[in-house]
């Protein structure tokens, strides 16, 4: 059975996880396929948008079981290189052109929490559930902390990781860790239509605004207004843009 199933949607490509009964746990096979996957939709120009969802009953419950015991018997070095497997993948969600979309329902805990928090934008049924619950086991979220504390910042970020509790989509919601719910029936269409937003807009548009959100992130005051002025420029030149205004232009 192949880890990862992907299909396409119109303009939306589509990647489910695939396993079921292992409520869609993580492991090598699954990160590698996933960075497979998006990496060979980036290289797609007809591709607006990539969705994550999971097949069965929940998103994603982090590391499976045998992902724990290799993990207890590794070493150093070998826990290292495996972390850092996880760390790419998260990094290849930001640098692909096109916006990337957790579908989540059911339990998205751990590393699948992690995993839907890493995407750009995250849309969940109103009954998930997510967490960080890596403290309970003496472990620690801690590749994900890179992107928890520039989505929500210190005091909120150390409460999630350090109590590891659940907490429901709306809590998410709240958070600003989910950026819409919808009911649980009629999740799939919901999504999908969501994410065919991004076959009405600016393909390039979109591209370069999510390059330069990401890229602000270590920049000084004055350099992201540098760079924001240099984007500004470069989207006026783009086909897209020149369309848009002529477009405008003659009502």
């Amino acid at each position: 059975m192949n880890e990862l199933l992907a299909e396409t949607s119109g303009s939306i490509r589509i990647l489910t996880l695939n396993r079921p009964e292992k409520r869609n746990a993580l492991n090598d096979a699954l990160i590698n396929a996933l960075k497979d996957a998006i990496s060979d939709s980036d290289s797609d120009d007809q591709l607006r948008a990539i969705v994550i969802r999971g097949a069965g009953k929940d998103f994603c419950s982090g590391a499976d079981l045998s992902a724990l015991q290799k993990i207890a018997s590794a070493s150093y070095e070998e826990n290292l290189e495996d972390a850092k497997n996880l760390a790419e993948l998260f990094s290849l969600i930001r640098s692909v052109k096109i916006p990337v979309i957790a579908a989540v329902h059911g339990r998205a805990l751990a590393g699948g929490c992690g995993l839907a928090t890493g995407c750009d934008i995250v849309l969940a049924t109103e009954t998930a559930r997510f967490g960080y619950p890596e403290v309970k086991i003496g472990f620690v979220p801690a590749i994900v902390m890179a992107i928890l504390r520039r989505n929500l910042g210190e005091k909120l970020s150390f409460e999630l990781v350090t109590q590891g509790f659940e907490f429901s989509a709306q809590e998410g919601n709240e958070l600003g860790l989910v950026n819409k719910l919808f009911p649980d029936e009629g999740f799939e269409s919901a999504m999908l239509e969501y994410a065919s937003i991004y076959s009405k807009i600016s393909r390039s548009a979109v591209q370069l605004g999510k390059s330069l959100l990401y890229r602000m992130d270590g920049m000084s005051f004055s350099g992201a207004l540098e760079a924001g002025a240099e984007v500004n420029a470069e989207a006026r030149m783009t086909e897209d843009c020149q369309k848009g205004i002529a477009k405008f232009l003659n009502r």
